[in-house]
């Protein structure tokens, strides 16, 4: 944890009341807080895996455990739903228990050299220390998807939260201390300056990974960075995700789905389903049922247990929201649903657009809200062409009557994660990741430690 003499404050986007101060590391923070990850490496790489293990698996219980408290400070900084805080909590912890058991599962191979001469040892060691840089949209479970592998593959880190939500991860990394994660192996630097404290961590020699989840257009940067010293990086980045439901799908469960993949926190997720693809024969049943649904959210702080939709991050989102939706129907969409919101706070009404052409602006950006576009298509190939069209290949989804004629589908999808007749794809025990410019790497199942590791073989003599 950072000692920074200057503050900065956190705001709840649902009321715009300052709810805390907290201190704002600048680089020399950030260097700081290298020479304590630098200072605990080496003890906490040669532990045995099962120490480790075990380490991470009371993490898990003691999460877990502060369920309450993680819960309110999302609701309180991010604006979320009770009920979806309470749910990212949950997946945030699963990343221990799951790392918890991957850790001692760190397998390597023997092989018979071809010319028989030697015998080939390959192992996997931890690449050291690891700078891991979260985004506001899920203030728990993004940084924990990052802590949990690194820690258990042996790597210190050094982490940066969003400015808009740092007290969640102020909890979770005091929660992990008490849970005996040793001083130094976890170290936060809260900050407004975020091009400054990446920086440093970016030009210091004993840095050797960088993890970001965020905008491809500050991934883009970053990898330019991490260019100069050929820095291993992964890169979780932007989607543009694709729901698409054919002339036999479920509608009921198409509608489910629906509201999951759009509306969970807010629409606010890069895995959120930002643009619906709906079959001439079901489109108007489809848009009925999903238009009631909308209508009838309940949007609000989420503080009141009854809100189910919460408010975006800042005036900025509502505004970048609101422009997309103006130019859409400017272009002939039609605002075909929309629920009620709140007059204060930073809220925008769920809203389902209907006559959206396949070439509308609005399918081409991230929306990040509570928007659903509606596109009708009658010619597989051309949807699938459409679908496709498009930089981002993160996630899709994709229901249909008959699971091969799903599968076929999203087969043909450029995109990393598909959810076939369900509205969610993440899972720590799978891998988390895209295609195209959604990405490098992935996040959860074995590749999720993989990527703090380095490969290494000995190749010995065989006489």
């Amino acid at each position: 944890m950072t000692h920074a003499d200057r503050t900065f404050v956190v705001q709840d986007p649902a009321t715009l009341e300052v709810i805390a101060e907290v201190p704002d590391g600048g680089p020399a923070e950030a260097t700081a807080a290298v020479d304590a990850a630098a200072k605990a490496l080496a003890d906490w790489s040669e532990r045995t895996p099962r120490e480790r293990a075990e380490v991470l698996r009371r993490s898990f219980d003691a999460l877990i455990a502060a369920t309450d408290e993680l819960a309110a400070l999302v609701v309180a900084e991010n604006g979320k739903s009770q009920a979806d805080a309470r749910a990212e909590v949950a997946y945030a912890a699963e990343f221990f228990r799951w790392y918890s058991e991957e850790a001692v599962r760190s397998e390597g191979d023997y092989s018979v050299a071809p010319a028989s001469g030697t015998r080939t040892l390959v192992t996997h060691r931890p690449v050291g220390i690891a700078a891991l840089v979260t985004p506001w949209n899920f203030p728990a479970a993004m940084a924990t998807r990052k802590i949990a592998p690194a820690l258990a593959a042996g790597c210190t880190v050094v982490l940066k939260p969003a400015a808009e939500t740092p007290l969640t991860a102020l909890a979770i990394v005091r929660i992990l201390g008490e849970a005996g994660v040793p001083d130094g192996v976890v170290n936060l630097v809260p900050t407004t300056d975020a091009p400054g404290v990446v920086t440093a961590w970016l030009e210091d020699e004993r840095v050797r990974k960088i993890s970001f989840t965020g905008s491809t257009g500050v991934g883009r940067t970053l990898l330019h960075q991490a260019a100069d010293r050929v820095l291993n990086a992964s890169m979780e980045l932007g989607g543009n995700a694709a729901f698409v439901v054919t002339a036999d799908a479920d509608i009921s469960a198409a509608v489910e789905g629906a509201m999951v993949a759009k509306f969970r926190g807010g629409g606010q997720a890069c895995t959120a389903a930002n643009r619906f693809y709906v079959h001439a024969d079901v489109a108007d049943e489809f848009v009925a049922a999903f238009g009631a649904a909308v209508d009838a959210l309940r949007v609000g702080p989420g503080a009141d247990p009854a809100s189910e939709i919460g408010p975006l991050i800042s005036a900025r989102a509502v505004a970048d929201v609101g422009a997309l939706v103006d130019a859409a129907v400017a272009a002939g969409a039609t605002v075909a649903h929309r629920a009620e919101s709140p007059a204060r706070g930073w809220f925008y009404p769920p809203t389902v657009l209907t006559g959206v052409a396949p070439d509308s602006p609005i399918l081409g950006e991230e929306i990040f809200g509570p928007v659903a576009p509606v596109v009708v298509w009658d010619d597989e190939q051309q949807m699938l062409d459409q679908v496709n069209d498009t930089e981002f290949g993160l996630a899709a989804y994709v229901y249909a009557g008959r699971l091969q004629d799903a599968l076929k589908i999203a087969e043909r999808i450029d995109a990393g994660m598909v959810g076939i007749n369900r509205g969610i794809v993440s899972d720590p025990a799978a891998p988390f990741g895209g295609f195209k410019q959604s990405g490098l790497g992935r996040e959860g199942a074995r590749e999720g430690i993989r990527e703090f590791q380095e490969t290494q073989y000995y190749s010995v003599a065989w006489t």
